[in-house]
């Protein structure tokens, strides 16, 4: 099977975004995963030639455009952005730290609006682009 659209996942190391990279790659899509490490054990899971990984940590811009720039230079394009890196601070107001806060806002606000503000800019030019913004961990403080 073998399907036009690429996607690129971000959080697709665990969880749910490799789950969903399984999927699209099943379908045969092809996908751009995004890591924060580790981008050769994805590779080795997965074993597929529609299957680019890159090292992106969502709240740093620079590292986000390099890694878009990269996925459109390796498939041509982004049709569909699954923007799911992020995580859950699951504690009372005041039992989250200042640091456990900013954090979660840097990953989960910022660094969907990095991801955004690099992949928008290549998905305007297809007539169709699909944006899926998800969250998928949640941790207890």
């Amino acid at each position: 099977m073998s399907n036009n659209k690429v996607w690129m996942v971000t959080g697709a190391a665990r969880g749910l975004g490799n789950e969903i990279v399984k999927a699209a790659l099943a379908e045969g899509y092809k996908v751009v995963a995004t890591v924060r490490k580790n981008k050769e054990q994805l590779l080795s899971d997965l074993n597929s030639e529609n299957l680019h990984v890159v090292a992106m940590d969502v709240t740093d811009e620079g590292q986000v455009k390099v890694a878009v720039e990269e996925a459109v230079a390796y498939f041509g394009r982004i049709d569909v952005l699954v923007n799911n890196a992020g995580f859950g601070l699951l504690s009372a107001v005041e039992e989250g730290t200042d640091k456990e806060v900013r954090n979660m806002y840097d990953t989960n606000v910022f660094g969907l609006l990095n991801v955004l503000r690099a992949v928008l800019p290549y998905m305007r030019m297809k007539l169709q682009p699909q944006l899926i913004l998800m969250m998928s961990r949640i941790k207890k403080s």
